[in-house]
């Protein structure tokens, strides 16, 4: 999965933030930092079960998914922002991807109990975490460097293949915990409706803030929005042992981000055809 998204990443991914320093680093700092510190803020509100609120930073943790780039296009945001804010957040979740599920979960009880009751011992999740994204970010960037052609030839193949896994994971994770699903399916569905709504809110309001261009702002949203909860699975399988709560909120947002994004990217198009329909109107006048 990281290796696929590795192969479509180069250098020139990186060459805004040398041009647009402050506009690329408060995007990268809103969807490192203000995700997470938003799921905290939700997790003490609405004081979910400890499953549920270790799935939600979990998934906070995760870098930005390759999806946000289609759904930055079809929406018509600034689709080169949306490419380098998903390669450095790609980049950077080797290390502060573990960092940041470690930090978040301390900082609310029952989620670190129960990080302490699975024996998650920090340094070997940190490491083992660390190695799980690094090696193959490495060797997917090295490739493309070294062989752009054959990078390309092997991403159009892996890329459709690992949607596939992330698919079977997300069946997998459902299959696995369906009875808890069906017992907690009230309370699952509309946090991570909340949840979704508030990271593109955020996106937003943020690049608002930071006096972005609207589409900028579109390409900030989705970045804020769409997470790679595959990977978000992959974590929670292999550290955490598959904790039902977390796996179901994971599988979920898998699912409804796609939707919520698509139909955030449909009312942007909408929004923009009334706005041209508008203008003509008015050159016709």
């Amino acid at each position: 999965m990281m290796f696929s998204v590795a192969l479509s990443l180069s250098v020139r991914d990186f060459a805004l933030v040398r041009k647009e320093p402050l506009r690329v680093l408060g995007g990268v700092a809103v969807q490192l930092v203000g995700l997470p510190l938003l799921t905290l803020g939700l997790i003490l509100l609405l004081s979910p079960p400890a499953s549920v609120a270790l799935g939600m930073l979990i998934v906070a943790s995760c870098p930005g998914g390759n999806v946000s780039n289609l759904l930055t296009r079809i929406a018509g945001g600034n689709t080169a922002y949306s490419v380098t804010l998903t390669s450095i957040s790609s980049v950077s979740a080797a290390i502060l991807t573990p960092l940041s599920i470690l930090f978040w979960s301390g900082l609310y009880a029952p989620a670190d109990a129960l990080v302490h009751a699975l024996e998650v011992d920090p340094l070997p999740f940190f490491v083992q975490t660390a190695a799980l994204l690094a090696v193959p970010l490495a060797l997917g960037m090295a490739l493309n460097a070294w062989k752009p052609v054959l990078s390309d030839r092997i991403g159009r193949v892996l890329a459709p293949l690992a949607l596939a896994c992330i698919a079977l994971l997300v069946v997998v994770g459902i299959v696995q915990n369906w009875t808890i699903i069906l017992i907690t399916g009230a309370l699952i569905l509309p946090i991570v409706v909340l949840h979704n709504s508030s990271a593109f809110a955020l996106g937003w309001l943020s690049g608002r803030a930071l006096g972005m261009e609207p589409a900028r702002r579109r390409a900030l949203t989705f970045e804020v929005g769409i997470q790679n909860a595959g990977l978000g699975l992959v974590i929670l399988l292999s550290q955490f042992d598959g904790v039902g709560g977390a796996a179901a909120i994971i599988g979920m947002w898998s699912i409804w981000h796609l939707i919520g994004g698509s139909l955030l990217a449909g009312l942007f198009r909408l929004a923009d055809s009334r706005t041209l329909g508008r203008n003509a109107s008015e050159r016709d006048t």
